[in-house]
C-alpha cells in the first residue's frame, strides 16, 4: 500500500530536509511548496500572532507504507524539531 506522507516545517528546516530525504535511498522523489500555517496560539510570535499565519514548507512524499516509520523516526536528528507530519492512504497513482 502506498501513503502520502505530509510533513510541514519551519523555513528554517527546510535545506536540512532536502538533504535528509535526498540521502534515504528508499524515497525515489518528493515534492515541497511554501505553505502558511494558522492556529498554534502559544507557538505563535507576536507577529505571527497579529497576522493569524505563521511561514511554513510543506513536503510530501508517497513512500510504500512500511517506511514511513523510518523516514518519520529520523526527523528530529537529522532535520530538526517543530515538524508536524501526518499520512493518508493513496487509493491512486500514475502518470500521463
Amino acid at each position: 500500500m502506498k501513503t502520502l506522507l505530509v510533513m510541514n516545517i519551519p523555513p528554517a528546516l527546510e535545506d536540512d530536509m532536502v538533504d535528509y530525504l535526498l540521502a534515504l535511498e528508499e524515497v525515489k522523489g518528493f515534492t515541497s511548496f511554501i505553505a502558511q500555517g494558522h492556529g498554534g496560539g502559544e507557538r505563535l510570535t507576536v507577529t505571527e500572532q497579529v497576522s493569524g499565519r505563521r511561514q511554513r514548507v510543506q513536503f510530501e512524499i508517497i513512500v510504500a507504507e512500511e517506511l514511513v516509520e523510518l523516514i518519520v523516526s529520523g526527523l528530529s536528528v537529522n532535520v530538526g524539531r517543530d515538524i508536524a507530519y501526518w499520512h493518508l492512504p493513496v487509493s491512486g497513482i500514475g502518470h500521463t
